[in-house]
């Protein structure tokens, strides 16, 4: 399961398994070995799904006669290290949002491991927004919920709502979230996640919203992240932000690892199975 405790042959498992990308004195952050995860899907199908019925399948120990099985993630192998901003790539349902939240510890492998050196944060778990919340509420919540202290929350505070542009178009920050657009939230998100240094780092789509001033300035904070000796993680459908971003990158397909290495090689085998796919 994610984020146990680090064994003490943390560093010799990494050099078991695969190392072709980053450099060998960089120091292993995360190892994903052989992981294959699985959820139950729970279809509608009237009054069988209904709580009387579920109660007589459970004390009948019987199954949802709708339920099925995804294998979401098929015998992932990989090593991450301090420093790397590697993206994560593939089509619609490949598995990309599963993994990182199996390295974040909320998903449990069917089987296989993975091992962090350090707390993972995936972007929006950690400083999940409230809507009855204002935004400032909600600023300071977030800080609190990583760690910081009350000092650090003051001295990061207006940080935080310059680098989201919440205010630009008016006192947004003093309004309930409830009032916010989508872009609007995930803009505030961000921007509390980023305020702290990370061990690991997983961006799921967060750097899809706002506009191009919005998208320049987090993808700065993401390079200081990694200056900053932190791994992070970018999940994204936009090819521009994981060239920019990421030195290596990964590319899921229906659950399977099919390409690990440097970027620019990634993209183009991945850029080009999706053209072919289209044809």
């Amino acid at each position: 399961m994610a984020d146990q405790p680090v064994p003490s042959f943390f560093d010799e498992q990494a050099e078991t398994l695969d190392d072709r990308v980053a450099p060998a004195d960089r120091e292993p952050t995360v190892i994903v070995d052989d992981v294959h995860i699985v959820y139950r899907v729970y279809g509608a199908s009237g009054g069988r799904n209904s709580p009387t019925a579920a109660l007589s399948r459970i004390l009948r120990r019987q199954n949802s006669p709708s339920m099925r099985e995804v294998h979401a993630v098929k015998g992932v192998t990989f090593v991450a290290h301090k420093g790397e901003a590697i993206g994560i790539v593939g089509s619609n349902g490949s598995g990309k949002s599963t993994l990182l939240r199996a390295i974040a510890g909320l998903l449990p492998p069917r089987s296989g491991t993975v091992y962090t050196n350090g707390q993972p944060s995936l972007l929006g778990v950690n400083a999940a927004l409230m809507n009855d919340l204002t935004g400032e509420r909600n600023v300071v919540l977030g800080c609190l919920a990583m760690g910081m202290n009350p000092a650090q929350v003051k001295q990061h505070y207006q940080q935080i709502v310059d680098f989201s542009g919440i205010n630009e178009r008016g006192d947004f920050i003093s309004l309930p979230m409830r009032t916010y657009s989508s872009g609007m939230a995930a803009r505030l998100r961000f921007s509390i996640a980023a305020a702290k240094s990370h061990d690991v780092l997983l961006i799921d789509e967060a750097l899809a919203t706002g506009d191009a001033a919005f998208q320049k300035r987090s993808e700065e904070r993401v390079r200081e992240l990694r200056g900053q000796a932190g791994t992070v993680f970018v999940v994204s459908h936009q090819n521009r932000t994981i060239r920019d971003m990421c030195e290596r990158t990964l590319w899921l397909e229906a659950g399977v690892l099919r390409m690990d290495g440097p970027t620019e090689e990634v993209m183009s085998a991945y850029e080009e199975f999706s053209r072919t796919r289209r044809r």
